[in-house]
């Protein structure tokens, strides 16, 4: 019964999205602050010089696109969810449950999550442990036990630092960035430490509490979804730390310049080569269901995933986009060109 009810829904829900496509002529994008300029970009010049509207595309976070990616089929939903991270199975899941069961993943590049200050500030120079002391919810002390979070000063963590009141603007938990920061950042920070790496083997979610959980006494201060007003607010402040992708530190580069992490500075480079220690690959994903009722949908992929775009000297790469690989980017292109489903991921 329960499969006929689905199969009922899924079936009304195209004959829907059939009979009501000329309530919407344009494609329909939503998701990840961090690739919202990358779409805006491609919306524009798809809307310039092609027959097609000019695609909507709205930042609302990874999470904020999955949520409406997959809240189900129609033109009330969006074509296409733009995303700083992977689906995670229980998007994925969530999809299928409500008629949106194929999808195509689009894997459109690397992006760094730049630590970034003012550039009246001071120059920093953080490890992955310090970072993540700074910001844990509890820490060890000397005797190697877990207690609240007490430094209060950069230079309370080592006295190299700025001696001045640890303040970090960063992204709310709906955010992907939030997400590869909490697993690439924190997480390295916290395994920094052998007595809480050793967690990982003997109680994991001990472990994963440690370390992804963030201090909540006011020193990281959830700024939203909107990079740019983070920059506007470290240019106010020489003292305190943002959080944001690569790309927004690139074209802000005139007010904010990106803190070293593990000696490594944030550039074009060092993403791209993976010794940047805070760097993540970035996506985009299709409703196929979609496609053929919603005009133009095909036709942005295509030239969302041509080389004039994304390509090493695509418009993209101004905007900060680290390409993928020659032979990995031509098999994306055509397996996102195709449509291809992807299938169910592991986690």
């Amino acid at each position: 019964m329960n499969r006929i009810t689905i199969a009922a829904a899924v079936t009304l829900a195209a004959a829907s999205l059939s009979t009501q496509a000329m309530a919407r002529d344009s494609v329909w994008i939503a998701g990840s602050s961090t690739v919202f300029p990358f779409s805006t970009a491609v919306a524009e010049t798809f809307g310039r010089e092609s027959s097609f509207p000019t695609p909507k595309v709205e930042s609302l976070g990874t999470g904020g696109g999955f949520k409406l990616f997959c809240s189900g089929v129609g033109v009330d939903k969006s074509d296409i969810s733009n995303a700083s991270r992977a689906i995670k199975l229980s998007e994925f899941e969530q999809c299928r449950e409500n008629g949106v069961t194929e999808i195509t993943e689009v894997k459109i590049g690397y992006d760094g999550i730049a630590i970034a200050n003012a550039k009246s500030g001071p120059v920093i120079d953080l490890t992955l442990g310090e970072l993540w002391q700074a910001l844990a919810k509890d820490v060890p002390n000397d005797a190697g036990e877990l207690v609240p979070n007490p430094y209060k000063k950069w230079s309370e963590i080592n006295k190299d630092l700025p001696d001045v009141a640890i303040e970090v603007l960063g992204p709310p938990p709906t955010s992907g960035t939030r997400d590869a920061f909490v697993e690439l950042a924190m997480e390295g920070g916290c395994d920094s430490f052998d007595s809480i790496k050793a967690l990982k083997k003997t109680d994991k979610d001990k472990h994963k509490a440690v370390c992804h959980g963030i201090r909540e006494d006011g020193a990281f201060v959830e700024a939203g979804e909107n990079d740019n007003l983070i920059v506007q607010k470290l240019v106010a402040n020489p003292n305190a730390l943002g959080i944001f992708g690569y790309s927004f530190l690139d074209q802000n580069a005139d007010k904010v310049q990106g803190a070293k992490i593990d000696g490594v500075e944030p550039t074009f480079e060092t993403i791209a080569d993976g010794s940047y220690p805070v760097s993540r690959s970035i996506y985009f994903y299709v409703k196929n269901a979609h496609v053929g009722t919603i005009p133009g949908i095909q036709e942005y992929v295509a030239e969302f995933t041509n080389d004039k775009a994304w390509g090493p000297e695509g418009y993209l790469a101004d905007k900060g986009l680290i390409p993928l690989p020659d032979d990995m980017r031509a098999s994306v292109a055509e397996q996102a060109q195709a449509l291809t489903p992807m299938e169910a991921p592991a986690k």
